[in-house]
This record gives C-alpha cells, sequence and structure tokens, in this order.
C-alpha cells in the first residue's frame, strides 16, 4: 500500500472515530471505581445456591455496633483510603482528606470533583448484615466488616444515591445504572459467601434472576 493511501485510511479512522464520539458512543468515565472484582456469575451462582435462607431481624441493631472509618495507615482512615482508590488524580493533605480528584460513581454515571459529594457505600449495608447474621458476631468481626479493603465492599458513590439505597437489598433497590447491575450482584453474594451470612427468600429470588442474565 502506498504511503498516501495508508495515511488516507488513517484519515478517514480519525474522522469516524470523532464523529462516535461526538456522538457519546466511545465517552469513558472521567474515573473509575476500583472495586476489587467479585466472583463471575457462575461462581456467585454457586455461591448463592450455598447460602442459608433465613428471615431476617434487626432486634438490637445500631450502626454503631460496627466501628467504621478506622485508621488504616499512618493518618488515613478507611473512608479516605476508599476516595483516595477510587478517585483519578486524588490531592490529600497532611490529614489525608481530600482536597480535589474526581470520582464517578458506577451506581448512576455521575463524576465529582469534590469528596464531599461522595459517599463511601458499604455494598451489603451494616443492618443488612445485622439483619443476616452479624448480630451473634463480636465487636472485633463487625469492625472487620466494616471496614474491608479486600472484598469488593466498599465503594465510593454519588452520596444521595447511597443514601437512597440505605439498608435495602437488591429485592427493592439496584444501581440505575443497568451495566453495573451485574457486577453488583457479584459482588453482593461473595461478601455475603465470604461472611457466612444468610439470605431472605426476596433477596434470593432477585439475586437468582440478575445472576442468570449476567
Amino acid at each position: 500500500m502506498s504511503k498516501f493511501y495508508a495515511r488516507r485510511r488513517l484519515s478517514i479512522a480519525a474522522a469516524l472515530t470523532g464523529l462516535i464520539a461526538s456522538a457519546g458512543l466511545f465517552n469513558a468515565p472521567a474515573a473509575s471505581a476500583a472495586l476489587p472484582t467479585p466472583v463471575s456469575a457462575a461462581t456467585a451462582r454457586s455461591y448463592l445456591a450455598t447460602l442459608p435462607v433465613r428471615t431476617e431481624s434487626r432486634t438490637g441493631y445500631s450502626r454503631d455496633l460496627f466501628p467504621h472509618w478506622i485508621t488504616v495507615s499512618g493518618s488515613c482512615n478507611t473512608r479516605e483510603t476508599i476516595l483516595k482508590r477510587d478517585g483519578t488524580n486524588v490531592v490529600t493533605d497532611s490529614a489525608c482528606a481530600a482536597t480535589s480528584g474526581s470520582w464517578y460513581s458506577p451506581y448512576d454515571g455521575a463524576t465529582w470533583s469534590a469528596a464531599s459529594d461522595v459517599d463511601i457505600d458499604h455494598l451489603v449495608p451494616l443492618a443488612e448484615a445485622w439483619d443476616s447474621g452479624a448480630g451473634s458476631w463480636t465487636t472485633s468481626q463487625r469492625q472487620a466488616f466494616a471496614n474491608d479493603l479486600t472484598r469488593p465492599q466498599l465503594l465510593a458513590v454519588t452520596d444521595n444515591v447511597n443514601q437512597a439505597k440505605g439498608d435495602q437489598d437488591p429485592a427493592t433497590w439496584m444501581p440505575s445504572r443497568t451495566a453495573y447491575r451485574c457486577t453488583y450482584v457479584r459482588a453482593w453474594v461473595q461478601v455475603k459467601y465470604h461472611y457466612d451470612l444468610a439470605v431472605d427468600s426476596a433477596e434470593k429470588s432477585a439475586l437468582q434472576g440478575y445472576l442468570n442474565n449476567c
């Protein structure tokens, strides 16, 4: 192929790429959350099949029973650690507070430039954990759950989306971005399996339905 035709083909490809991008089909988020990769859908289905099914009880629950945002390293606590992990170009001050950066919320597709607009979601909420088995744990076990950086349990998301989710399970709440739902349910089942937590019947049915479409 001559250099003329090679350059012409490159020029056409570049023009097509520009058209796709301008149409919004080729745009990537400004930043991507870095949730630890959950198990596969097949593994999640096998895990789900082993989870006990029980009616949930919130008797005795208090958020204070799950010590969270503990010191992780130096002056950085769990929230600040996740903000740095999940953000792009995050700058922190001497106290480890994020002073600038960019955070993409995979639940709703929004990008934020202020840490105050971002919450750290417990993917399996603390109250949900209590309802399904954590009520019998020690305080140190509940602290480990509430600050787990290893499992896909903590994620930086839009604050009001997290607040709307509250303590709901997948039977009543799912991320509005359908593209993230498979990741969400795989993570949910992995966390419940790791911590030997139960599911209720509506929750299990919802998880099965979503996993079957992964």
